[in-house]
This record gives structure tokens, sequence and C-alpha cells, in this order.
């Protein structure tokens, strides 16, 4: 088994239907990660070049159609920091991070599943696929943002950010008591710009925008992240994250 260096976690949103038609929806960024689980994607990756993104593209589409793949799913690979990559596995299922590649694509990956699960064919060809500017997706999850801890009970203030280019998918309300025993993720900030840059700068806002009280959450550790020029420069891997925090740690210890 390779030992890949300074990996990225690049994945690949396909559709397929039932008349032999796959297609992919270009690749998301995901090497933001805690403990091998996503915080923070985005699309497209500020790391891959066009042509590892073609070449990549074709070979997510040839494994679909290679076992009849039908529905949305995604393939994910690690790429090495020389853009050599290796297949990872595939989640047959739609996934969190889905709404960065509707932002980008202008397609809903929702009605599309549910569409080829009626026996519909695809309604495009790949050559069809366009892809307008940048998005980003923070996980807001009820959790300390330096320990994270988990950090179940009540919302006392729940104020969504909203505007331009600015999605939030929650079910979370003023009152509404998370329970401990699921997953801690509360909600999905997602953004959407021109640019890469302008989407940084939105979801900065939003992230000051967004209020949650009576709980814990990790918009603290989203502004600070998007506020690192490793981020702002797109030079990070799955390491990253963990490398931050771990330095972090040690220089409140020694202050």
């Amino acid at each position: 088994e390779k030992f890949v260096v300074h990996p990225h976690h690049i994945e690949f949103q396909i559709l397929g239907d039932r008349h032999g038609n796959v297609i992919h929806l270009c690749e998301r960024e995901c090497s933001v990660q805690r403990r091998n689980q996503k915080i923070v994607e985005e699309t497209p990756s500020p790391f891959i070049s066009e042509a590892l993104r073609r070449d990549m593209g074709e070979k997510a589409v040839a494994a679909a159609k290679a076992v009849n793949y039908v529905g949305a799913g995604t393939i994910e690979f690690l790429v090495d920091g020389d853009g050599n990559y290796f297949f990872l596995e595939m989640n047959t299922r739609l996934q969190v991070e889905h709404p960065v590649t509707e932002a980008v694509s202008g397609i809903d990956i929702v009605r599309e599943q549910i569409r080829i699960a009626s026996g519909a064919a695809l309604g495009f060809e790949q050559k069809d696929i366009k892809f307008n500017g940048h998005a980003i997706e923070c996980r807001i999850n009820a959790e300390n943002p330096e320990t994270f801890t988990p950090c179940p009970g009540k919302i006392t203030e729940w104020h969504a950010p909203g505007g331009l280019g600015v999605r939030v998918d929650s079910e979370i309300y003023s009152g509404y008591a998370i329970p401990p025993f699921y997953d801690s993720m509360i909600a999905k900030l997602i953004v959407h710009a021109p640019t890469r840059n302008a989407a940084i700068m939105r979801m900065r806002r939003a992230l000051e925008e967004f209020v949650i009280e009576g709980v814990q959450t990790t918009i603290p550790l989203h502004q600070e992240i998007i506020s690192q020029q490793e981020y702002i420069d797109g030079m990070y891997n799955i390491h990253w994250l963990e490398h931050y925090m771990k330095a972090k740690q040690e220089k409140k210890q020694t202050s």
C-alpha cells in the first residue's frame, strides 16, 4: 500500500442513469479535516490543474460505468503533492457537501437523483456542464471549537445569515434541543461567488452574521480557518488543520 505524501482529499460528484449515461460535476476539495472528518469543502479545488481535473473526471466516470452505477454518487481520491492520485472509495449516496457542487454547476443533484430513480434519462451530457464561480461550505457543529467536545443542549437564540450567494441548510431554530445521541452537525453554511477570494470574503461575512447561542459551536474555528494565510493561498492538505490546532495548543501552553 502506497504512502501518500502531503495528501489532498479530492472527490468527484457523478450522476448515472439507467440508460448507460454517466457524467461528473467536477471535483470538491475536502482536505480541511480532523480525524479524517471533513470540516470545510470547496469547489473547484485550488490545488489541482485543469489537466489533472480532466483526467480524474474521466477516470471517475469510467469507474462508475464499469459497475453500471445508477444514481448520484461520489468517487473519492487521494492526491499527493506531485499530482499523482489514487482511488480511495466510492460513496453511493448524496453527500453532505453536495451544495457546493450545485452552486457552481447550477444542477439540483437531489432533483436529478429523484428523476434517475423514476427511470428518467439524464437531460444533459458532459459537454453541457458548465461551471460558474467558486463555492465553499463550512460544517457547523455543536462542539467546543478547540477541544471538539460535543455540546448538546437547548438553542436559546438562532439567527442565520442571508443575502446574495449565501445558503444555510439546517432544521435548527430558537428553542430547539440538540440531543446527545447523534452526529453533532447542526447546520451547513454555503457561499457562492465569482472567484475564490470573493467566496472567502463572503464566507467571512456570513460567519460573522451567524448567531447561535445556548450551546458552543465551531463557528469560531471556521473564522480562524478561513483567515489563515495557508488556507487563503490554497496551501493545505488533510494534515493541515490538525497541525494548526496542535501548534495553537502548544503556543497557548507556553504563553
